[in-house]
């Protein structure tokens, strides 16, 4: 008698959700697409957030369910008494892409490498969800659109540092070059709060128009704070810092900061963009497995709002239409 393999976490080669490696980008059929860019070259401080791609693959298959029964069921929210990513999880719509080739002391090509996986994920019509590396990888990505997006920067920090010495593919300075690229309209950067954010930058942030919403200015105003300056339905890309969330609860980043978002805040507000918004990509970056505890809670954590969130995402009108369907 055959039965279907059971596949508990810690037994096979561990792929994005346990998802199909996929990794001909000119050929790709899928509609979400994970891709690792190894690359923490920008980083002046800690090295390590380099090894989070394999990590958080590790940390994903604990949200795959075991046996193939249980993952076409998708992932279950005991809160709103439903299953997400069915559709996706059964028709293995969700694909792994491997990891972007790094080509180390080469920063240049490593980030044309970037952007030509990015554009080729983009061509197949599928929505990239991008694992750092650090946060100058972002830019590598955002790049890589054609059409107009706005951007939601989830982060403690505002990323507007100086090209000092000609530094610029550091990761202190990703928003600072996304910010410049002719198709990025509205840039919204929420959970800014570190003492070492400088005057000058916040000014150039908002000489460029963006909105900067600091922790406790969303704890005073909300979620609307953030949608506000989003327009309804229109395409968003979302990048988040570790950082911003609480300093406690990512214990492997090397930039964390005191007085950040509760796990429970963020996830609301993605949650809400998604529904808000057509979000046509997301990145985590920033987590160290080489700084986090045993448990690689910090990788756990960052694959679990990425699988979350694009539980939503595929469930806004404006992506069902792109894929001709309806929702469930």
């Amino acid at each position: 008698m055959n039965e279907d393999r059971l596949n508990l976490p810690f037994v096979g080669i561990p792929t994005f959700l346990r998802s199909p490696i996929r990794t001909d980008l000119k050929n790709l059929d899928a509609d979400i697409a994970f891709l690792g860019i190894p690359s923490d070259e920008g980083s002046p401080w800690y090295p390590g957030a380099r090894m989070a791609p394999r990590v958080v693959r590790e940390m994903s298959v604990r949200f795959a369910e075991y046996g193939a029964v249980q993952q076409a069921a998708g992932i279950y929210d005991i809160d709103t008494d439903k299953h997400y990513l069915q559709y996706e999880r059964r028709n293995e719509r969700i694909v792994d892409c491997g990891d972007v080739d790094i080509l180390y002391t080469n920063p240049a090509g490593t980030f044309a490498n970037i952007s030509d996986a990015t554009s080729d994920i983009l061509q197949a019509g599928a929505i990239p969800v991008v694992f750092g590396g650090d946060h100058a990888v972002s830019y590598g990505v955002v790049r890589a659109y054609e059409e107009p997006v706005s951007v939601v920067h989830f982060d403690a920090h505002l990323d507007y540092r100086p090209f000092v010495h000609g530094v610029e593919y550091a990761n202190g300075s990703p928003m600072l070059k996304i910010g410049k690229l002719p198709h990025v309209r509205q840039m919204v950067q929420v959970g800014t709060r570190s003492i070492r954010t400088s005057k000058a930058a916040l000014q150039e942030s908002l000489d460029r128009g963006n909105d900067v919403v600091t922790v406790n200015g969303f704890r005073d105003q909300g979620v609307d704070g953030i949608l506000r300056h989003l327009p309804a339905g229109g395409k968003v890309y979302v990048s988040i810092d570790i950082d911003v969330l609480d300093l406690p609860l990512v214990p492997g980043c090397a930039s964390a900061e005191p007085e950040g978002f509760r796990f429970e805040e963020m996830r609301q507000m993605l949650f809400a963009i998604a529904r808000h918004a057509d979000v046509v990509g997301l990145d985590v970056v920033e987590i160290n497995p080489m700084l986090d505890v045993r448990s690689n809670n910090t990788s756990l954590l960052g694959a679990q709002l990425a699988v979350e969130t694009i539980g939503r995402v595929v469930e806004q009108p404006a992506y069902l239409a792109r894929k001709g369907r309806t929702a469930q």
